[in-house]
């Protein structure tokens, strides 16, 4: 079979696992879970073998035309050069671990059939915009991860959290894909086809006749679908849906695929050198502004969330210094670790019964029910703080190495000022997310209070799937030396400078979290419990949407305060309450935004209700005061009849004369 073939294998069998589990979910329960395991595997096994032959050599390419279209041809396509032969491997492993996990978190889920087959939708669209070549067949796939995510996101829809979720996700997402689409346009109007090798091809010739233009609206895209500011806000929302979308979502679909398609038409944004600067202070203020806002989180996927942001913050500021090597490199070693991050917060919220960190720094003895997520969150924990050997040292490395040769002028692939932008923001982010790292795994797993529920033994099903991401979690940044063929020769070895500042902030960081949390747990206050058990039979899935439709911390009955012993609230001191709830961000847009369509909408109700209502009735007014008339005519009176004939014979009679007379 040919690698073409197998390539185009690869997103068809999860999307043929989504059609036969939307028609087989009701009539045949029983198939329901092995369409979702295996199309997701097999895809796996295929994508290893396209990324075998592929080698990280020359690039695969084939392309059939699609339908004439008399002017710019759109063609179904294949580009599988090195990274997106890295990129669909990283898709395939994650999806097998999120429908796997699936199986037994959503056990008894009545709308499982349908949310796995969501599930193998989305990962199907994502594959087809990691292999497309035409820019269409990609938007394709694009758009198909919207409504995916919207439908996902709220799937528990009972509960109000998760549908205005849904909804905030699809809108926010389509407010930059409208510009996003523009620039498509444009672009391909310049390069006169919508093949990427074509765009490429018209870049490097210097064809582009407006670059800057067409580089910020398709920025204005890549900032709504991956959650770069200011189109970062959905995100931390869009935790109402499953735990295991959150995986999906933050690790290897959607919010990947806007860092992934600058890193495919990097050319493009750098032939202007101001949309470079731009996409740095996106990056910068993304990456600083996400990380104190997680370190003020109490719910734990909403303090995942907001690291999400952050790491695409660093990829983008990697590809603001011309360096994707390093962006994809990150977005590799970041999936691996985010995914078993979500899903290992999934179990702890099984186990704990609730989201709040609050709450379960009022426990102890957490870490011991759940020693497989303990373990492997710790593990992915030291890769989010950047800890040597941890994957997340060498990738994060990379990007601040990067970063640093552009601010000094060893490289010119961007202007210095986006180099110095994305590496004092880099250094600053390190800090912070040692912090927030740090706090996380001690309010988690380190309380003091009554014992935490326990459950039994967590199901094999997910403890397995933790154990599998964990490896790449530790190893994957070993490997920096057998990427550079797969990443246009770059070299990804460690800068001694960066690699000592970013590491020594990281421990500040993580040394001065944990003295804060000393302090504040000696002075605060023991808050008693009570001998209290939370779902001690509920399905992980149930457990996580009661805690979701619960507007303050609970354990079981029982609602408590924030935490006074959260080390956050000594460490941003003033600035907690505003980083609590994202800076106000989500104000001010409802300020600019949503007040005056609200209004506009209002407006346009009035004018249809009292002007062009009126304008109807008032038309209607006289054939009705006609008919008014006719009908008290009709008396049903013959009398009356026969009077009015011969009233009616007597006129005609007199005009008649009279015109007679006239005449």
């Amino acid at each position: 079979m040919t690698t073409t073939t197998l390539a185009v294998l690869v997103p068809l069998l999860p999307f043929l696992g989504a059609a036969a589990g939307l028609l087989l979910g009701r009539t045949a329960p029983g198939y329901v879970r092995p369409l979702a395991v295996l199309p997701s595997l097999a895809s796996l096994v295929l994508a290893v073998l396209v990324a075998v032959r592929q080698g990280g050599g020359q690039a695969i390419n084939a392309a059939t035309e699609l339908t004439p279209t008399g002017s710019v041809p759109i063609e179904l396509a294949l580009h599988i050069d090195g990274f997106a032969a890295l990129v669909a491997v990283l898709v395939g492993v994650v999806a097998s671990c999120v429908q796997i996990y699936s199986t037994r978190y959503l056990r008894d889920d009545p709308r499982y059939p349908s949310y796995a087959a969501l599930i193998s939708l989305f990962t199907s669209a994502m594959l087809l915009v990691v292999y497309s070549g035409d820019l269409i067949v990609l938007l394709v796939g694009w758009e198909v991860m919207g409504i995916c995510s919207y439908f996902l996101v709220g799937h528990y829809w009972e509960t109000p959290e998760a549908r205005a979720a849904s909804i905030k996700a699809f809108l926010v997402t389509k407010l930059g894909d409208v510009p996003f689409l523009i620039g498509l346009f444009a672009l391909a109007t310049d390069a006169g086809s919508f093949r990427i090798t074509t765009v490429l091809g018209t870049v490097a010739s210097g064809g582009l006749h407006h670059p800057t233009l067409i580089a910020l609206l398709l920025l204005a895209g890549v900032a709504g679908k991956s959650a770069l500011f200011p189109l970062h806000t959905w995100l931390p929302d869009a935790m109402a849906g499953p735990t295991p979308v959150s995986a999906l979502i933050h690790a290897a679909t959607m919010v990947a695929a806007g860092i992934y398609f600058v890193a495919r038409l990097l050319p493009v944004f750098q032939a202007s050198s101001a949309a470079m600067v731009v996409l740095a202070v996106m990056a910068a203020v993304t990456m600083a502004g996400s990380a104190l806002a997680a370190l003020a989180q109490d719910d734990i996927k909403r303090v995942l969330a907001y690291s999400t942001i952050g790491q695409l913050g660093y990829m983008a500021g990697a590809l603001a210094v011309g360096d994707r090597g390093a962006a994809v490199f990150h977005l590799l070693s970041h999936g691996a670790f985010k995914a078993l991050l979500f899903l290992a917060a999934g179990v702890i919220i099984h186990a704990s019964g609730t989201n709040s960190l609050a709450v379960m720094s009022r426990m102890t003895g957490l870490r011991s029910r759940v020693p497989d997520a303990y373990w492997t969150m710790t593990v992915a924990l030291l890769a989010l703080a950047a800890i040597p050997p941890f994957s997340g040292f060498f990738s994060k490395e990379a990007v601040l190495g990067a970063a640093e040769h552009v601010a000094t002028g060893h490289t010119g692939h961007a202007p210095g000022s986006a180099g110095w932008i994305v590496l004092v923001a880099g250094l600053v982010t390190a800090v912070l997310t040692a912090a927030y790292a740090t706090r996380l795994w001690l309010l988690a797993f380190h309380g003091r209070g009554v014992k935490a529920p326990d459950h039994g033994k967590e199901p094999r099903s997910m403890t397995v799937v933790l154990w599998v991401l964990a490896v790449p979690s530790l190893a994957f940044g070993l490997a920096y030396g057998r990427l550079p063929d797969w990443f246009d020769g770059r070299d990804l070895t460690p800068v001694l400078t960066t690699s000592v500042l970013g590491t020594g902030l990281a421990l500040v960081g993580g040394i001065v979290t944990y003295g804060a949390w000393r302090h504040t747990t000696a002075l605060a206050p023991r808050v008693p419990m009570g001998a209290v058990v939370a779902h001690p039979d509920a399905e992980p899935a149930r457990v996580e949407a009661e805690a979701i439709a619960s507007h303050a911390p609970m354990f079981g009955d029982m609602a408590y305060a924030p935490d006074p012993a959260d080390p956050g609230r000594l460490l941003l001191g003033p600035l907690h309450r505003h980083a609590a709830v994202g800076f106000h961000l989500d104000a001010v847009y409802h300020v600019l935004f949503v007040r005056p369509v609200q209004a506009g909408a209002a407006l346009v109700r009035f004018l249809d209700r009292e002007v062009v209502d009126t304008y109807v009735r008032g038309a209607a007014a006289l054939p009705r005061l006609l008919g008014a008339a006719v009908r008290r005519a009709q008396t049903g009176n013959v009398q009356t009849y026969v009077s009015a004939l011969l009233a009616g014979t007597v006129v005609l009679v007199v005009a008649a004369l009279l015109v007679a007379t006239g005449a």
